[in-house]
């Protein structure tokens, strides 16, 4: 899922050496906390969130067949 996320969000930014994820495993849920250059925190998240729904989506498509629950949190850098 790591590779995943990381490859979408770099297309995404201005700067993508500065994109990190940190995987939380638990006992019933992965949680990934997305890290980004401040200055491309608007556009990970996108309008009205649009863009941070859209790859929470992905997630939740490609995690039913791994039969594991991923929460994606985006963090301030």
């Amino acid at each position: 899922m790591k590779p995943l996320v990381i490859a979408i969000v770099q297309s995404l930014v201005d700067q993508p050496e500065e994109v990190y994820i940190t995987e939380v495993v638990g006992e019933h849920a992965h949680v990934l906390e997305l890290r980004v250059a401040k200055e491309d925190l608007g556009k990970v998240i996108g309008k009205n969130g649009a863009h941070a729904s859209a790859i929470r989506t992905i997630m939740a498509a490609t995690s039913g067949k791994e039969k594991k629950r991923y929460i994606l949190e985006i963090i301030e850098h």
